[in-house]
């Protein structure tokens, strides 16, 4: 088990986007402040536990996609959030028992949990490093001194809920491009984002309300998380609210709608 030690303390003074998570997936992992934020999120927006589990379902189909349809046997998580079972390394191994996976997250609270979160099997690996999205050369030189993934193999790179939270200051799509620049061709970027296109009055309110908090946000349109893709092969069916995108079970008017979820969701190929 391979981790890099936090650098500074946990922050209790104000919520955490992660720590809020956990509070909607039903977790034990967050302080009082991240329950509070989130109730006022929910009370703008009671629909956003479905968002949450929709999130992370979509990272469990994905995961499979990626290593039953296209042979990728290795990922780079990065806003991996406090551990929930099934993890992403899970998925994978149950697919493929030597899938390797590097985490990445810059919650100190993570690292507490990190040998929970990586325990791998025997013939695969897992890793976890401290590290910003916002700085992506720190980050890929992190992931490479780890020595957990082949650079000269594919590797799909999973942005689940993490890019609403780079506003347009940081370039957004400058980080994506550098984060894939690297990676061989067959790697894979799948990722999910919130929008404001089927409820904009609402996820507004829920803007204000993360932005308030300590976490700005910028949700995006369908056009807009469709730029993240640029230069990949969309896999079927292309950018759909997540909870479409490949459904394990054929649906059957009983599900969440789109406006409920927001959340926009596409795999692409590198090629």
């Amino acid at each position: 088990m391979n981790t890099r030690q936090a650098g500074r303390d946990l922050d209790t003074s104000k919520a955490h986007s992660a720590r809020m998570y956990d509070y909607f997936l039903g977790g034990k992992d967050h302080f009082e402040i991240d329950k509070e934020a989130a109730l006022v999120a929910a009370k703008a927006h009671p629909g956003i536990y479905v968002t949450a589990r929709e999130n992370r379902a979509f990272m469990h189909r994905a995961t499979r996609v990626l290593a039953q349809e296209h042979g990728i046997r290795q990922w780079l998580d990065i806003g991996t959030g406090i551990p929930t079972e099934p993890n992403l390394h899970q998925v994978a191994q149950s697919v493929a028992v030597d899938a390797r996976v590097v985490y990445a997250d810059n919650d100190p609270l993570v690292l507490k949990y990190a040998e929970r979160l990586m325990r791998s099997t025997a013939q695969g690996r897992t890793a976890y490093i401290e590290a910003d999205v916002r700085d992506p050369d720190a980050l890929m030189s992190a992931v490479e001194a780890s020595e957990v993934l082949d650079f000269d193999q594919p590797i799909a790179l999973s942005l689940n809920a993490l890019m609403h939270f780079i506003t347009d200051p940081h370039d957004p799509y400058a980080i994506i491009r550098r984060l894939l620049d690297p990676l061989p061709v067959g790697s894979a970027l799948a990722m999910n984002h919130c929008t404001p296109d089927f409820d904009p009055v609402t996820w507004n309110k829920v803007a204000e309300v993360y932005t308030k908090s300590g976490s700005p946000v910028q949700f995006r349109s369908h056009s807009e998380v469709r730029r993240f893709f640029d230069g990949l092969d969309l896999i079927d069916p292309g950018i759909v609210c997540c909870h479409r995108w490949r459904p394990a079970e054929p649906t059957d008017g009983t599900e969440p709608t789109d406006a409920q979820i927001s959340l926009l969701a596409g795999v692409g190929i590198k090629r």
